[in-house]
């Protein structure tokens, strides 16, 4: 069996991921495919470090759209990510994995506080950690945390995982002669505003010379093969 590319990554994961096919909420079914996809990683002995959105439950923007103030909506929105990290910690406590979540907001009675040196204690380990409530601040969205994780831990890159199987030059469901983009710049991701993730989750990891994958969570075998390091999904690079 090939060698991993990487030692330590974290992945990103939307809420909405956690939906299948469900207008809301959480899938069992879909949440236990997304745990196999990561188990094949986490057998390889690669360290795995995941950060979880909470749009199926939750989110911000459109509460504050509707005239709730947006800070509070956002913290709703984190707490909506610890009921997602909770249900992703025990399908993988299901799945034979250990998960452990650590949370931005203090819930103590719940789920442990975030503590970046027991982080990285713990995937020395071999536990998955997940990381939940965003970067604990409202404004910032889960991609901004991955990225901040990201460069905490010392991961080598940051997977965020995805609906399509890459980013394109244009939506592939409106426009059939998009094409994927194999690898592409960070300036060039900002430039065309490819909506690879948002501005300052790009920045971050460009200053931090932190790579970025983005691929299909629905495509069976695909996180396994971007951690081995094949062509699959979209590079975004310095």
């Amino acid at each position: 069996m090939a060698a991993p590319a990487y030692k330590r990554i974290l992945l990103k994961l939307s809420g909405e991921a956690l939906m299948g096919n469900d207008a809301y909420g959480i899938n069992r079914e879909t949440l236990a495919g997304i745990v196999a996809e990561i188990k094949s990683v986490a057998d390889l002995g690669v360290e795995i470090g995941v950060v979880i959105g909470g749009g199926n439950i939750f989110r911000g923007v459109a509460g504050s759209a509707s005239g709730m103030d947006r800070a509070t909506a956002d913290y709703m929105g984190m707490l909506a990510t610890v009921m997602n990290a909770m249900a992703l910690a025990d399908a993988m406590r299901q799945a034979g994995l250990n998960g452990r979540v650590q949370s931005a907001l203090n819930i103590e009675q719940v789920v442990e506080p975030y503590i970046r040196g027991k982080a990285i204690r713990y995937l020395e380990e071999g536990k998955i950690v997940i990381f939940a409530a965003g970067t604990g601040n409202p404004f910032f969205t889960t991609d901004t945390a991955a990225a901040l994780r990201g460069s905490e831990i010392g991961a080598e890159i940051v997977i965020k995982a995805t609906k399509v199987d890459g980013v394109y030059t244009a939506d592939p469901k409106k426009d059939p002669k998009a094409q994927r983009y194999q690898r592409v710049s960070f300036d060039e991701a900002i430039g065309r505003n490819l909506q690879v993730m948002d501005a300052t989750a790009l920045a971050l990891c460009r200053d931090q010379k932190l790579p970025i994958n983005v691929f299909s969570i629905f495509k069976s075998g695909a996180l396994k093969a971007v951690v081995l390091g094949e062509d699959e999904g979209t590079m975004v690079h310095c």
